[in-house]
C-alpha cells in the first residue's frame, strides 16, 4: 500500500524506481521485489521505454466498484462549474485520505493563463495546497498537530513548507475564514480554499480556487472566498441530506 501511494503521488507522470525507493525510504532490493509482485497482479505497470512505474489497470477496475460509495466529485460538479465560470479560474475539489489530501475533481475557467498544478488523483500531504490547508485548519487542533508531525519530513519538498509556516497559515485561516497558499507548492500561483463540513463539523473535503498570483490580491481573495463559502455550505447540507 505504501508503494501504491508513492507511485500515485506522481500522478500521470509516473515514477522512477530510484525515486520510489527514496520516497518510501526502502532499499532497492525490497522495492524491486514488491514492485514485481504488484506488476504481476496488475496493480502497477512499467513503461518498457522509460522504465517509469505507473498505477495499473486493476486499480482502475477496483475503483469502478467503489465509485458509487464515494460521490463527492459528482455532488460538487455543478457548484465547481459555476465557480469556474464566474471566476474564470481553476477550481479544485480535495478530499482527505489519512494524512494526505487527494485531488478528486477539477474544473477549468476561461482565463487564458491557467493554474493547473494538479491532476485528478494527485495525493499530497495535508496542508500542502489551499484545499489541503483548509481541511487541516477545519480539523480538531490535536488531530491537525498529529497529522503535521507525521508529514513533517515531507513538507520541505513542497516549496519549503515547514511546521512553523503551517501553524501560522492555520491561524490565518481561522482569523480570515479561508485558507491561503501563495507561491509555495507551485511558484507563481496563489490559491484559496474553504472546507466542506459534515453535520458534526468534520471536514469532508474542500473547494479551492487557484490562479496566477497577480490575479489574487487580498480584496479579490475575500470575494472569491465568499463565493466558495456559499457553495461549500450548500454542499455540506446536501451531503447531510444524503
Amino acid at each position: 500500500m505504501l508503494l501504491l501511494r508513492v507511485v500515485a503521488s506522481a500522478g500521470r507522470r509516473g515514477m522512477r524506481v530510484a525515486d520510489i525507493c527514496a520516497a518510501a525510504a526502502l532499499s532497492q532490493s525490497t522495492v524491486s521485489r514488491m514492485l514485481a509482485a504488484l506488476e504481476r497482479e496488475g496493480m502497477l505497470e512499467r513503461d518498457s521505454r522509460t522504465r517509469k512505474v505507473f498505477i495499473g489497470h486493476v486499480v482502475h477496475e477496483l475503483g469502478l466498484v467503489a465509485r458509487a460509495r464515494f460521490m463527492m466529485p459528482e455532488l460538487c460538479r455543478t457548484a465547481m462549474r459555476a465557480l469556474a465560470e464566474s471566476t474564470q479560474d481553476t477550481v479544485y475539489l480535495s478530499e482527505p485520505s489519512g494524512i494526505e489530501a487527494v485531488c478528486t475533481a477539477r474544473e477549468e475557467g476561461g482565463y487564458p493563463i491557467k493554474a493547473l498544478p494538479l491532476h485528478v488523483g494527485i495525493r499530497r500531504p495535508l496542508g500542502v495546497g489551499a484545499g489541503g490547508l483548509a481541511i487541516l485548519a477545519a480539523m480538531d487542533a490535536s488531530q491537525a498537530r498529529e497529522i503535521m508531525r507525521a508529514n513533517a519530513q515531507r513538507y520541505p519538498a513542497y516549496g519549503g513548507i515547514d511546521l512553523r509556516m503551517l501553524e501560522s497559515a492555520i491561524g490565518q485561516a481561522h482569523e480570515q475564514g479561508w485558507a491561503t497558499m501563495a507561491d509555495r507548492a507551485t511558484a507563481g500561483m496563489t490559491a484559496i480554499g474553504v472546507p466542506i463540513l459534515g453535520h458534526t463539523g468534520e471536514p469532508l473535503g474542500a473547494l479551492s480556487i487557484a490562479a496566477i498570483s497577480a490575479r489574487m490580491p487580498h480584496e479579490r481573495q475575500a470575494e472569491l472566498a465568499r463565493q466558495l463559502a456559499a457553495q461549500c455550505r450548500a454542499l455540506g447540507e446536501a451531503v447531510g441530506r444524503r
